[in-house]
């Protein structure tokens, strides 16, 4: 790991503990049948509702398997969750991705690796992977959204608002984005692609898309990634597989999976998008050596109200991945390193509260019993196991959870995973404190 001169190199790493926190109950609330009647394979983070309701995508699933290398697994899903009021769940696919066909083209999208996101009329918007009018096999990507029935029980209404690359090509707009979207005050969304832009390499984008007026939505790129740099030197980062958040001044923050050493290569970057009059500017906050310990970060950066950042970071040379904070005072790098019993290789991005400041995470592996971890990391650096998956036979309780956890205003947890359950295809589950 190498930081710009802004940054102190903080010499120790927060204190380590692997207790077990007791008191807390775990409940798998859905199991996934996969297709052709149900999703498969959850790898986007939950969202919930006024109500209580959980929203969520699979990345397949679903009873459209026709085109675009969908096959007999179906191109994924949009499911809600809701409580019956007597502790158990119901659970229904509200829709089925590749509905919209064009010849070989699912126009409406397929495999949602994102979480969704909803504005305050109770719509709902997704990136997808695949898909679109993007004659690149599997498609481009889009974004998505969904309005939600008129009356109780009705059917929700889908709407693709942005069809990546449409032309095919190299995708100076962008093309497959895996994150979620994020709005601002006045109803923008903000994401990123992974590839496409005008950068080096094509190593991808920051975007926004803003309504019109007139019903549909612009899009325009904030930045390229590998804009910085020669050949492989995408000093800037390169190739982002996580979203971007937005601090109390309106500044972006986000990760690239790979780039940022000036020597080339690099195992990406954090970094700070600073909005202008001229446009926006980047600044590169920490980057990973190729090959480093730290690791490679896949996940988005969270923004507490004091401006401090939080992430994860995946396995490196001599750990299994860690949880970092970039303070917002003195500007410190700190890590929490993985060590397998207390969990391995994180992918997802982290739930801070603002009440205790605890960060809630999860990793998709440890060297129990390898199903992966619920973990919760206090502002000392004390780190409690809440749950470790894989307790049950044939992982009936989930395995390798690749999303982070939400919290209700009870304080209960929400997440999934992408393995195990009583079909072997991804559970939704509740830690109840």
């Amino acid at each position: 790991m190498r930081m710009t001169e802004r940054f102190l190199l903080y010499p120790a790493l927060i204190a380590l503990s692997c207790s077990l926190a007791f008191g807390q109950s775990y409940k798998v609330l859905w199991s996934f049948g996969g297709s052709p009647n149900d999703g498969q394979w959850p790898l986007g983070n939950l969202i919930v509702d006024k109500s209580g309701n959980l929203y969520g995508t699979t990345v397949y699933g679903g009873n459209n398997p026709q085109p675009q290398g969908c096959y007999y697994l179906g191109c994924g899903t949009v499911f809600m969750l809701s409580p019956n009021g007597d502790g158990t769940w119901s659970e229904a696919t509200i829709y089925e991705f590749c509905s919209d066909i064009s010849g070989f083209l699912c126009l409406d999208g397929s495999f949602p690796q994102a979480g969704l996101v909803m504005d305050a009329a109770g719509n709902l918007y997704v990136t997808t992977s695949g898909g679109g009018l993007c004659t690149n096999s599997p498609g481009c990507g889009v974004v998505f959204e969904l309005s939600p029935p008129a009356l109780l029980g009705g059917s929700w209404t889908e709407n693709t608002i942005y069809s990546f690359c449409p032309s095919g090509g190299s995708c100076p707009d962008g093309a497959i984005p895996y994150a979620q979207l994020v709005f601002d005050s006045s109803g923008n969304l903000y994401g990123t692609t992974s590839e496409g832009g005008t950068g080096q390499w094509y190593g991808g984008t920051v975007f926004e898309l803003s309504p019109n007026g007139n019903g549909g939505w612009a899009e325009s790129v904030l930045y390229n990634f590998c804009a910085t740099g020669r050949y492989n030197h995408c000093v800037d980062g390169t190739l982002p597989k996580a979203g971007v958040n937005f601090d109390q001044s309106g500044n972006l923050y986000g990760t690239t999976s790979l780039g940022g050493t000036p020597r080339g290569g690099g195992s990406g970057v954090v970094y700070k998008l600073t909005p202008s009059t001229n446009g926006w500017s980047q600044n590169v906050l920490v980057y990973y050596e190729l090959g480093g310990k730290y690791g490679v970060p896949l996940a988005s950066a969270t923004v507490d109200a004091n401006g401090n950042l939080y992430s994860t970071i995946s396995s490196g040379v001599t750990t299994f991945g860690g949880v970092f904070r970039i303070t917002a005072s003195s500007r410190t790098y700190q890590t929490l390193p993985f060590i397998g019993p207390n969990g391995a290789t994180p992918t997802s991005s982290v739930f801070v509260n603002s009440h205790t400041g605890f960060v809630y995470g999860t990793t998709t592996q440890d060297s129990n019993n390898f199903g992966g971890t619920v973990f919760r990391v206090s502002q000392q650096g004390k780190q409690n196991i809440l749950y470790t998956f894989c307790q049950q036979t044939n992982c009936t309780d989930g395995k390798a959870p690749f999303a982070g956890v939400i919290s209700d205003k009870a304080g209960n947890l929400y997440g999934t995973t992408k393995e195990g359950g009583a079909n072997g295809n991804g559970v939704v589950f509740e830690i109840t404190p």
